[in-house]
């Protein structure tokens, strides 16, 4: 299956993607293995799997236990080239547009691209843009790069612009992992008018109402990931959510 048409061909469709985020660094095996379960149940569309200083071993063992007990789709989204594992369904090759740190823009990208040659596996170039969420997250302070400010919607729409003309296929709009407030919603309406690519939008997504509205305000995939840390269950409300909107749209 090739990931990138498949997200394109439901977008284009009018639907709205659920995508569960999982760093292995911060989560227990059994809580992953339970979420994986619930996921399956709860119809998510997507697994993004993940971190900041995450070993190869640990990301081969997360992909094949996904693979065994979900047919979800399992995509990469790297914190470093040593989570490229050619058993995923697909990388983010997500290169940091926002920020002016070479090796998040293009670096990190040389160093995997001779690697990434030689594998089966579906590469994906995505524009990443950190957007301030109120304080400072872990990407911000990983890659040493300052995010665009909340009320600058004509930079992040100039940003995202720029990805897609070096060639992006969908752009990411992040608030970052422990972000105090998600994407503005002007931003993310802003950045969809203005940029036929899929749209991700993720970073301090708590609640079914703040998912409400990045859905109507254009996010075309809602990624979340630390909520289910503290409270397993909202996976369940919150695909809900997501699969009642795009009923909605059918009418």
């Amino acid at each position: 299956m090739n990931v990138f048409d498949h997200i394109a061909t439901q977008i284009s469709g009018g639907k709205k993607l659920f995508a569960v985020l999982i760093d292995p660094e911060g989560i227990e095996f059994s809580a992953f293995a339970r979420l994986v379960d619930q996921a399956s149940q709860a119809h998510v569309d997507l697994f993004l799997l993940g971190g900041s200083n995450v070993s190869n071993d640990i990301m081969s063992d997360l992909i094949s236990h996904i693979k065994q007990f979900s047919d979800i789709p399992c995509l990469i989204f790297p914190g470093d080239i040593t989570q490229i594992d050619a058993s995923a369904d697909a990388l983010l090759f997500l290169s940091l547009i926002s920020g002016r740190n070479p090796e998040y823009l293009i670096g990190k990208h040389v160093e995997a691209a001779a690697k990434l040659k030689d594998m089966d596996l579906e590469v994906i170039p995505t524009g990443y843009i950190l957007v301030e969420s109120g304080n400072l997250t872990s990407v911000q302070y990983v890659s040493q790069t300052l995010p665009i400010p909340r009320d600058q919607t004509e930079l992040a729409v100039s940003t995202a612009l720029a990805g897609k003309m070096l060639g992006m296929k969908m752009i990411y709009l992040e608030a970052g992992s422990g972000a105090k407030e998600s994407i503005p919603l002007e931003m993310i309406e802003e950045v969809k008018k203005q940029v036929s690519l899929p749209l991700f939008v993720g970073g301090g997504l708590r609640t079914g109402e703040q998912i409400k509205k990045v859905l109507n305000a254009g996010a075309d995939i809602v990624v979340i990931g630390n909520a289910f840390e503290e409270e397993p269950d909202l996976i369940y409300d919150f695909s809900a959510i997501i699969h009642s909107f795009n009923e909605k749209q059918k009418v």
